[in-house]
């Protein structure tokens, strides 16, 4: 059995995917997920999951930190970005993160359905002349992505809900677990990303994210 994973909080945009992923593998199990919370538990319910198609704006995620923490996490796992974003540089962050395809959600569907079968048969896919534009992450972009994908899945849902601005006893309450607890995930995730309070962890999560300014188009 397949097991395509969709994390998308657009319910008409999923559809549009899962209608792509039931052309390319009819066969296929869709499980969807509307926030990067959920979709961890997806991916702990799956974790032999076959693909994971990601929309880089959703709830609980900070540009490219979802990517660089479940590439992290799970290696095995395929991934395709999906987003409005239709900029050159950020299609190849996306691929410089890890993930095995970048579709603009301005893509026709016959585009979407490529990638999926592309990328099931172990090839990267961009949009057409995308591959002839490089683009670097910086390095202290790379270090911060490294760093997140070390954190473990409970320890990156805490991480979202910092940046989100919650306080330890909101975090607490949602996750069902102790403020002791969460101050001893607070310790661990200072460590694992080479900081010394809250707020830089805040500014940690927010170094992955996607600049809507200043960026060239894909080419023609």
């Amino acid at each position: 059995m397949t097991d395509i994973l969709i994390a998308d909080d657009h319910p008409l945009f999923r559809d549009a995917l899962q209608r792509a992923v039931k052309t390319a593998l009819p066969q296929a199990q869709v499980h969807g997920a509307d926030s990067v919370q959920a979709l961890l538990g997806l991916i702990e319910q799956f974790p032999e999951a076959d693909l994971l198609l990601l929309d880089l704006h959703m709830p609980g995620a900070h540009g490219f930190s979802a990517l660089a923490h479940i590439r992290g996490q799970s290696p095995a796992l395929p991934i395709i970005v999906v987003s409005v974003h239709e900029e050159a540089r950020v299609a190849r962050r996306a691929i410089a993160h890890g993930a095995s395809a970048y579709i603009p959600k301005s893509a026709a569907s016959d585009d979407i359905v490529a990638a999926i079968c592309a990328v099931l048969d172990g090839e990267v896919w961009v949009p057409r002349g995308l591959l002839s534009v490089q683009v670097g992450l910086d390095p202290d972009e790379t270090a911060t992505a490294a760093r997140i994908a070390t954190l473990t899945p409970q320890q990156f849902r805490v991480l979202t809900m910092i940046s989100a601005g919650q306080l330890n006893k909101q975090i607490a309450y949602e996750l069902g677990i102790s403020e002791a607890t969460i101050k001893a995930h607070m310790t661990a995730i200072m460590r694992k990303l080479g900081v010394n309070n809250r707020t830089q962890v805040a500014l940690a999560a927010q170094a992955l994210a996607v600049e809507r300014d200043n960026l060239p188009a894909l080419p023609e």
